[in-house]
């Protein structure tokens, strides 16, 4: 039983680390000033997935700025200004998840989807034209519709 769950596990991790993979730029970042920015310095160092699941208030973000920039980070304070204002907007407290761009790992932490939901979200939106409004999520395959209704305050499109 032991090994078994330990097999489980194994392969749930395994899984997450490779749908992190693919947020591993700044393409699936929300467009906006400061993208370009944020995806130059930050993205050497940190998957876009990193920080799109954070949702932290202005000034925990200057704070996590702050940081990095003593750890090494490139910003000058104009540049640092531009980036905390970008990861504000997006990915504030009050930020709603953008269902065109967010990545697997935003869906499972921010609004609670499992690998498999998050999985199929992604695989259809790629395939179909973009979602317009929550109900679009309905039509995916596998998605727990009660979860996307209890979620939808939560998002962008």
């Amino acid at each position: 039983m032991i090994a078994k769950n330990l097999c489980i596990f194994a392969a749930a991790a395994s899984l997450a680390l490779a749908l992190a993979a693919a947020d591993d730029d700044g393409r699936t970042l929300p467009d906006g000033p400061g993208k370009e920015l944020v995806a130059k310095v930050c993205i050497d160092c940190h998957t876009a997935a990193t920080f799109r699941k954070m949702r932290m208030s202005e000034d925990e973000w200057w704070d996590k700025v702050g940081d990095m920039v003593d750890r090494g980070a490139k910003a000058d304070a104009k540049q640092q200004t531009e980036i905390v204002a970008y990861l504000a907007r997006n990915f504030g407290k009050d930020a709603k998840v953008n269902m065109n761009t967010a990545p697997h790992s935003e869906l499972m932490v921010v609004l609670g989807f499992t690998i498999d939901e998050s999985k199929a979200l992604v695989e259809y939106r790629d395939g179909h034209d973009a979602f317009k409004e929550w109900s679009d999520l309905l039509k995916v395959p596998g998605v727990d519709a009660k979860k996307v209704e209890a979620q939808k305050d939560k998002m962008a499109f």
